[in-house]
C-alpha cells in the first residue's frame, strides 16, 4: 500500500522574518538533486487549512522551451516566489510552494495499447514545500517543523507491486538515494537543527525497503 511521504525540518529560535530565507534555501536545493530550478506556484493559507487561500499564484512549470524568453517566462525564482508570497506576512499564515522533482517511475502501457510493454520513465512530479507561521493551525509547526515538504506518494521509493530485478532495483535505488541527497542538503543548507521524514501511516520508509529488499537485522 502506498503511503505519502514528507520531510519536516525545525529551526531554533526562528522568527518570522528568517522564512523567507530558509523557503528560498530548501526551493533552491532541489536544481541540485533532481529537482527543477523554478517555482510552479505559491499559496498563502490564513489561520487553518479549512481556511480559503488568501494568494494563489500559478507561475506555470517548465516542461518543454522553445527559446530562452519562453523557458525563462515559465516559472518563478525561489526567493521572487517567496518573497512575493511572504509579503503577507502573519504569524498564523502557512506558505505553500510547490515545485518540480523527478524521479523514476514505471509507466503502465495505455490500456488502448495491451501489447505495449512498461518502461522506465524519469517523470516529473510536484512537491509541495510549506512554511508555518508558529500560530497556524494551532501551532502546527511543532508536529509538522517549520517547513515541511510533502514528496506524495513513496511508490517510487518502493514499487511495491513491481518484480524487484536488476533494473527495477537500479531505479529504486537511484531514486532513494536522490531522497537521501535532497534531504541531507536541505538540512545542511538552511540550518535545520532537527529532521524527520515520516508517513501518515506511521511506519517508517527505511523499514518498508528493509522489508522489500528482504533485510533482516
Amino acid at each position: 500500500m502506498s503511503d505519502t511521504l514528507y520531510l519536516s525540518l525545525w529551526y531554533p529560535n526562528l522568527r518570522l522574518a528568517a522564512l523567507v530565507d530558509k523557503l528560498t534555501t530548501v526551493l533552491g536545493a532541489f536544481a541540485q538533486h533532481g529537482g527543477e530550478a523554478r517555482v510552479y506556484s505559491a499559496t498563502v493559507w490564513p489561520v487553518s487549512w479549512s481556511e480559503s487561500p488568501l494568494l494563489q499564484q500559478v507561475y506555470g512549470r517548465r516542461i518543454a522551451s522553445t527559446g530562452p524568453e519562453a523557458a525563462a517566462a515559465l516559472g518563478a525564482e525561489p526567493r521572487q516566489a517567496v518573497e512575493e508570497a511572504l509579503q503577507m506576512l502573519h504569524d498564523d499564515y502557512a506558505y505553500e510552494f510547490q515545485i518540480g522533482w523527478s524521479l523514476w517511475e514505471l509507466e503502465a502501457p495505455p490500456e488502448t495499447d495491451p501489447q505495449r510493454v512498461a518502461r522506465w520513465v524519469h517523470a516529473p512530479r510536484l512537491v509541495r514545500v510549506t512554511g508555518y507561521g508558529p500560530l497556524f493551525d494551532d501551532g502546527t509547526y511543532e508536529t509538522d517543523g517549520h517547513i515541511r515538504i510533502d514528496f506524495g506518494s513513496d511508490s517510487p521509493f518502493l514499487e511495491e507491486g513491481v518484480a524487484l530485478d536488476t533494473v527495477a532495483a537500479r531505479h529504486v535505488e537511484e531514486n532513494v538515494r536522490q531522497l537521501i541527497e535532497l534531504t541531507a542538503a536541505v538540512e545542511k543548507e538552511s540550518g535545520a537543527t532537527a529532521r524527520l521524514l515520516w508517513s501518515e501511516l506511521g511506519e517508517s520508509l527505511a523499514q518498508r525497503l528493509a522489508k522489500r529488499l528482504g533485510v533482516t537485522n
